[in-house]
């Protein structure tokens, strides 16, 4: 299928459990919960609904991401740059190799699509 589809990512009432992510010092562990769509063909790119609880922990993802934020609020600092804060309705873009700190303030529920940039 060429399409893919996720009817109205934000109403979705229950995602898979994923596990949790250490929080750094002071901050507990992060639940993380999800939803993947896989392109046939295009096992590279990675899409779906990606949902954590509120704590701090460290990013560090090779590959770019666009994610539009459905949910919640915080901030990400990239290393040696300033924080950009986020609420529902913002769309990021994360540079390939981007490595930073989450601080998630309220429960975050986000689409996202993690692709290479060659």
């Amino acid at each position: 299928m060429k399409v893919q589809k996720i009817a109205q990512p934000a109403a979705i009432e229950s995602l898979e459990a994923c596990g949790s992510v250490e929080g750094l010092p002071g901050s507990p562990p992060i639940k993380v919960f999800g939803l993947e769509k896989k392109i046939p063909g295009k096992e590279d790119i990675d899409t779906g609904i990606f949902e954590c609880s509120a704590g701090i922990y460290r990013r560090g993802v090779k590959q770019a991401e666009v994610m539009h934020i459905l949910s919640g609020s915080g901030t990400f600092t990239t290393d040696g740059e300033e924080p950009v804060s986020f609420k529902g309705g913002d769309t990021l873009f994360f540079e390939a190799n981007t490595q930073g700190t989450w601080v998630v303030e309220t429960q975050m529920r986000k689409v996202y699509v993690i692709f290479d940039v060659k």
